[in-house]
């Protein structure tokens, strides 16, 4: 359906970048961005941006589906996993990952992680190989193909969403007001949101859903947004008086992208 905005000739052409945490990410050629931001380090930027926020307002729960949009290098689900054993919490995890490049997939046993995921590589290796793992405490499932098509095939309810696909200007199709359709069809009651992006029609995308906004909490990376469809204990984000402020202010619609 958007086939346009992708090109797979260039897909492969990556170059390794080192960010300012000192972990490797990689710059993809095809979305002219890198993986991750360069500035905040992308350790850090998974830690600070998903799962810190994302769990903080977890915490009770016995068991949590993630949806991770979309598995990339893998950063967002291995610091889940590395975040969850630190901390030796008890909550069973279900982790669903969309992710377009299966060839990407497939490299990361090779890949240079940090060494926080030193006690993963069998993890990272099942995943590369057979895109799944599962033992008492993780089921981590990669969906390969686009992320569009697979959401609508998922049947478990997600309690929380690490939305992290390449940005809004590289890849519109992933933060529509259609897309978070989607996401919120297959949304559990207290479903969390993270997100790095503080883009207005994002925002919007989200608001126009019946998502309620929230700004993070204060860390060391650069702020993003939090949604639910549920109040939470957070700075709200007034969309009402943003659209006052600003009458040309609008979602990204899928029909702007065809």
């Amino acid at each position: 359906m958007f086939q346009k905005l992708y090109n797979p000739t260039l897909r492969s052409q990556k170059e390794q970048r080192v960010t300012q945490d000192g972990t490797t990410t990689l710059y993809s050629k095809e979305f002219d961005e890198c993986y991750h931001s360069t500035k905040d380090g992308a350790l850090q930027e998974s830690l600070q941006k998903h799962i810190l926020p994302a769990f903080s307002l977890c915490q009770n729960k016995k068991q949590l589906t993630i949806l991770d949009i979309c598995y990339g290098l893998g950063y967002n689900t291995l610091t889940t996993l590395y975040y969850h054993r630190k901390n030796r919490l008890k909550s069973k995890l279900h982790i669903i990952s969309p992710e377009l490049d299966k060839a990407l997939v497939q490299s990361l046993k090779e890949f240079e992680y940090p060494e926080e995921f030193s006690d993963l590589q069998d993890i990272i290796n099942s995943l590369s190989q057979n895109f799944y793992y599962e033992d008492e405490n993780y089921k981590i499932e990669i969906l390969i193909g686009d992320a569009r098509e697979q959401i609508c095939n998922i049947s478990t309810p997600i309690d929380i969403v690490y939305q992290d696909a390449f940005s809004p200007k590289k890849n519109p199709a992933l933060w529509s007001k259609e897309y978070f359709t989607d996401i919120k069809s297959v949304a559990s009651k207290d479903i969390i949101v993270t997100t790095y992006s503080s883009a207005t029609p994002v925002r919007m995308s989200l608001y126009e859903n019946g998502f309620l906004l929230y700004a993070p909490p204060k860390s060391s990376v650069r702020s993003g947004t939090i949604a639910s469809l549920k109040e939470l204990p957070l700075e709200v984000i007034d969309m009402e008086l943003k659209k006052q402020r600003n009458p040309n202010a609008k979602a990204i619609y899928d029909k702007e992208l065809l």
